[in-house]
């Protein structure tokens, strides 16, 4: 506490600086935050709506306000400042702070407002469009934040804090300028195991299995609807704007009344509603008027707005039609966006459906379609090398392939046993030391020895596999243990380089190999991760993200045989090119939107 004091005397001795881009952590929070205090002067606040009481290391309560954004606002700060000096207070131990801190957030603080995409069908575009939606609010200078109530993806990223969010909410909170994304984001991921089965991520941890049966009946009515409320309140008292987006359909009338993803959600948030269409799949007109049907009447209500997406061609031709929808339904047409091509990951392996290869480059990837392929952008960055990817589900695929990659796996044991049924196993096999091949999480996993699932954990049945023996490795899956965590690490072979990453894994790895990565850590000593026999061209880690960066990108390629070229590094990095992405995005929903009359449905003034 006298060290937070000391440091708030500081910033008041310097005054008003706005944004600190010399300092090494800005943004921490947000782009275009302010950073006049770094520590704020008012705490511990003890104001609910800017953060709460914890239990400290100790036992007793510490209050927490690590989420609240209130004083990075430059309004905020600069105001607060200037009452400071014009008090003459110069020791943060004043008690007219206090008088300043009620002043404050009567004049600034203000409850923000919800809007939920949903889609007439699945892969509508509403994870797009928010992202969209997003980046237009950060633009104009508001404090924004995506939120999914409830998703089903094997997609996932961890979050500075440790915990495991869908992938697709990092990416939208990064449209929306923020640094930090967080579990309030999507507190509910649903991690599909088996047919009929998955696992229950609620604020970012493992929470249970649950089968459908018992996930409507029990964990929605019971703390599944109180989850989606807490978090919803959370991100509405700290952000000018929560952007939600749906899952699937809001008109699944089978399980409306037990659907917490849709239109609950939203009337949880008091949200106005957007229904995005993707026109390419035709029969747009129908799906939208179809959908707004089939939502009770007292939800479709809240529909605002129907956004006509993913438009090939002239968007004007669809003009006519939008006019005779909104006559229809009562709902306007508000956007009609063309396809753009950017360079964005997928949200889950919905996207693979029909996909058999991806690219045109003259490098010629096989990576493995495991029925439970988990985290599967993580070859996204090769894009950015002369790539192309072939999808393998036969021994054929494999066929004149220059390297091959076994990704991530919901289930590594139940995928193993898929791998070697279809007879994929024994071509890698023969394919060992002719090509690279590089194993990541489960795959990794896999190029071991053994899997020694002696308790049934990951397929069933109690049993110790073996592995394909590329590596002198043993993996077990001894508990229900998930190891969830963000790593920075240096590559130990080649010509080195950074490379960052996270894991997310259950079962854990007994290593007998040279160690292909060493990880850092500021709060523990570094240790090696990863596997490799160059000679063999054998590579394995549990660094989801590791071609992120252009170090192990350049050093696996570097392994493909030399009549393929290896073209020089993009000048960008494959950040760089996600931003460039999300501005174009952003820039063609703001070209082809009504942004005004979006912006008063936002307001709440239609």
């Amino acid at each position: 506490m006298d060290c937070i004091k000391k440091k708030v005397n500081e910033e008041i001795k310097r005054g008003w600086i706005g944004s600190n881009h010399e300092c090494a952590y800005h943004p921490s929070h947000f782009t275009g935050q302010d950073c006049t205090f770094c520590y704020c002067p008012f705490y511990p606040c003890g104001d609910e709506d800017l953060g709460a009481n914890t239990p400290g290391k100790r036992g007793k309560p510490v209050w927490n306000c690590s989420d609240c954004l209130f004083i990075h606002r430059t309004e905020v700060a600069k105001y607060i400042m200037s009452e400071i000096r014009r008090l003459g207070i110069e020791d943060a131990a004043d008690p007219r702070l206090k008088d300043i801190f009620v002043d404050v957030k009567s004049k600034f603080w203000h409850e923000g407002r919800a809007v939920m995409v949903v889609g007439a069908t699945s892969d509508a575009g509403k994870s797009i469009t928010v992202a969209a939606i997003c980046r237009m609010l950060h633009r104009r200078g508001l404090l924004v934040a995506p939120f999914k109530s409830q998703n089903m993806s094997l997609n996932s990223k961890v979050t500075r804090s440790g915990a495991e969010i869908a992938m697709i909410q990092v990416l939208q909170a990064q449209a929306a300028g923020l640094t930090t994304p967080d579990a309030h984001m999507n507190p509910i991921l649903l991690k599909p195991k088996g047919d009929d089965i998955s696992q229950v991520i609620v604020c970012g941890k493992p929470f249970a299995d649950y089968r459908v049966k018992e996930y409507y009946e029990e964990f929605v009515p019971g703390p599944g609807i109180q989850i989606v409320k807490e978090h919803v309140d959370f991100m509405k008292k700290r952000y000018d704007y929560v952007v939600m987006e749906g899952a699937g359909s809001p008109a699944e009338i089978n399980i409306y009344e037990k659907d917490i993803a849709n239109m609950r959600a939203a009337e949880i948030a008091d949200a106005v509603v957007f229904l995005v269409v993707n026109v390419e799949w035709g029969g747009s007109y129908a799906y939208a008027l179809g959908t707004i049907e089939l939502i009770p009447e007292k939800d479709r209500k809240r529909i605002k707005g129907i956004i006509l997406n993913n438009v090939r061609g002239d968007p004007k031709k669809m003009l006519a039609g939008s006019g005779k929808l909104e006559e229809m339904t009562g709902v306007p047409v508000i956007g009609v966006i063309p396809h753009v091509d950017v360079m964005l990951p997928s949200e889950d392996s919905e996207a693979l459906r029909d996909t058999s290869r991806r690219g045109e480059g003259g490098i010629k990837i096989g990576v493995v379609k495991f029925p439970r392929i988990a985290n599967f952008t993580d070859i996204d960055p090769l894009f950015m090398d002369d790539v192309s990817i072939v999808y393998v589900q036969e021994p054929k695929d494999l066929d004149g392939v220059s390297a091959v990659i076994l990704p991530g796996t919901k289930n590594t044991v139940l995928d193993y046993r898929w791998m070697c049924d279809k007879g994929i196993s024994d071509r890698l096999k023969e394919m060992k030391g002719k090509v690279p091949i590089l194993g990541i999480c489960g795959g990794y996993q896999m190029m071991g020895a053994t899997l020694d699932d002696s308790l049934g954990i990951e397929g069933g049945t109690k049993e110790v596999l073996e592995g394909l023996g590329f590596f002198d490795n043993r993996s077990t899956f001894a508990e229900y243990k998930k190891t969830i965590a963000n790593r920075e690490a240096v590559l130990l072979k080649g010509d080195g380089g950074q490379v960052t990453g996270y894991e997310l894994h259950m079962g854990q790895t007994e290593v007998g190999e040279e160690p292909l990565f060493r990880v850092d850590s500021m709060f523990y000593p570094s240790w090696n991760e990863g596997s490799v026999r160059e000679e063999e061209k054998l590579f394995g880690t549990y660094l989801h993200g590791c071609f992120d960066l252009q170090a192990f990108r350049r050093y696996f390629l570097s392994f493909v045989d030399g009549s393929v070229s290896v073209r020089d590094a993009p000048a960008k990095s494959y950040e760089e090119l996600l931003e460039d992405s999300l501005d174009t995005l952003a820039d063609a929903f703001e070209e082809n939107i009504d942004v005004e009359r979006m912006m008063r449905i936002l307001e709440g003034k239609e």
